[in-house]
């Protein structure tokens, strides 16, 4: 019969050497884990600044200048099934010249007899048209809260970029849509105030 070598014990190197990859792979995870996170905001931030996706830029001032090209800017609303809204533009559509900044509102009612809240994902198309369609101001970037029944008038201000009229890309292009869709928010989520950016029409409807 062989003997049974007893196991041999590590030395103070092999253990300080064990210890070190663990940390090495706890610290990779980590990475991993934080680069997972990152990528969403980077993601819209990429989204927003280059129009990838249909997603519109964001701007902090008007262009300060205004061209005889007239776009046609076309407005959808949509709402994802298991929220009880009904969302609305003011107008289907307008017609703008580019470099003119223009505000047109929504209307958002809350159908149920109970506080809901939402928030809108937004995009333009074509998507080539995107990244010259800007916001300046917009109920998208908030999660909207509606008590019982409440209306809100929610404004958008947007323009479209001057320089549009030297992209070839969209040569021709005379309308665009911004579309809307909004979907529950989940119960996890931060609350933001919706009178910061929109206007109460009611608190009650019979």
């Amino acid at each position: 019969m062989t003997p049974v070598r007893p196991a041999r014990a590590q030395t103070k190197s092999e253990t300080r050497a064990n210890g070190r990859v663990a940390a090495v792979l706890f610290a990779l995870t980590g990475a991993m884990l934080g680069a997972a996170y990152a990528a969403v905001p980077f993601y819209t931030w990429f989204c927003r600044v280059t129009g990838y996706g249909g997603t519109p830029a964001v701007a902090t001032v008007a262009p300060g200048r205004v061209i005889d090209r007239v776009f046609e800017v076309r407005f959808d609303a949509n709402v994802h099934p298991g929220l009880p809204w009904r969302f609305t533009p003011e107008t289907p559509s307008v017609r703008i010249r580019a470099g003119e900044v223009a505000t047109i509102l929504y209307r958002i009612t809350n159908l149920a007899d109970r506080e809901t809240r939402g928030t809108a994902a937004y995009n333009v198309t074509p998507d080539q048209a995107a990244g010259h369609f800007n916001k300046l101001a917009c109920f998208c970037f908030t999660e909207q809260t509606l008590a019982a029944h409440e209306t809100i008038e929610a404004p958008v201000t947007f323009f479209v970029d001057p320089d549009a009229d030297a992209d070839k890309n969209i040569k021709g292009l005379a309308s665009i849509t911004l579309s809307y869709t909004f979907f529950a928010a989940t119960e996890g989520a931060g609350r933001a105030a919706s009178a910061a950016i929109a206007t109460p029409v009611s608190t009650a409807q019979n």
